[in-house]
């Protein structure tokens, strides 16, 4: 299964429109959890059929396609199974009890309720919470698969605006010829890893590079009132400071591990 995001570029209502579909797919994932609690012997297939009841019992849930009602109770009952899971191998300490999602930033889509271009650089959202066409800016090249293949479409909210994934059923394979290589490694707070050819790579420390801009930002939101604008817009300057830093990390690990990956036959 692969991902690929792309950036998207709209109006102000339709971003809204995807704030108010975050809300709804959140409502339905806690919902679905709640009815869970109050009732024995709930499985899957019941918390789909409640998707049904709430979509009768509030407008603006049967705005939301059904599949991606559906999608928000599939997330509900994995948090459940991995709470029975926990139980069943006799976990020690707390064993993750199913809570209430507070802060959702996604919203899940099946195969229904989207329509992508013939260009593959926009895709129109076709239920009633009006979010309508959306641009699609990156990097990645969707011709090379249908449109069967793409399973899920995800809206993920973030603090620089709003992504589309496609999560896409493909099989990725990488013919690399065996050399007869092998590397320890050892992970530690010092040095980022020190493997068993005595190499050792230093830790970037995004954080501690960046730690003087984000007290200063997170002074900057302190002072505001709660509930102003200037505040909103403190707190959206000070996510974006952490979200730069979380892609430095992530970017960091991935090229360094798929380095190591590709110039070794085993890892230990």
């Amino acid at each position: 299964m692969l991902v690929f995001e792309f950036k998207t570029y709209e109006k102000k209502s339709q971003f809204s429109a995807v704030d108010e579909a975050i809300r709804t797919a959140k409502f339905v994932r806690n919902s679905c959890l709640r009815y869970w609690m109050d009732n024995k012997k709930v499985d899957k297939y019941d918390l789909n059929k409640y998707c049904a009841v709430l979509a009768a019992s509030f407008p603006f849930a049967s705005e939301l396609n059904s599949q991606a009602r559906q999608a928000s109770a599939e997330r509900a009952w994995s948090a459940i199974c991995r709470f029975y899971d926990n139980c069943k191998k006799g976990t020690p300490g707390k064993k993750g009890y199913p809570k209430f999602q507070k802060d959702c930033r996604s919203v899940e889509y099946k195969s229904t309720g989207w329509k992508l271009a013939i260009d593959r650089k926009s895709i129109k959202f076709t239920d009633k919470k009006g979010i309508g066409k959306l641009k699609l800016k990156g990097t990645r090249d969707l011709h090379f698969y249908q449109i069967n293949q793409i399973k899920r479409v995800r809206l993920v909210r973030r603090a620089d605006g709003v992504y589309v994934q496609f999560c896409i059923d493909v099989d990725r394979k990488e013919n690399i010829e065996p050399n007869g290589d092998t590397i320890g490694l050892d992970v530690g707070l010092k040095e980022y890893y020190t493997d068993s050819n005595g190499v050792m790579v230093e830790n970037p420390k995004f954080l501690l590079r960046s730690e003087k801009v984000l007290k200063r930002c997170q002074r900057r939101v302190s002072r505001k009132i709660k509930g102003s604008k200037n505040r909103g817009s403190s707190r959206q300057i000070l996510g974006k400071r952490h979200l730069k830093i979380s892609r430095q990390r992530k970017d960091h690990a991935i090229k360094l591990a798929r380095c190591v990956v590709q110039s070794n036959d085993l890892i230990a």
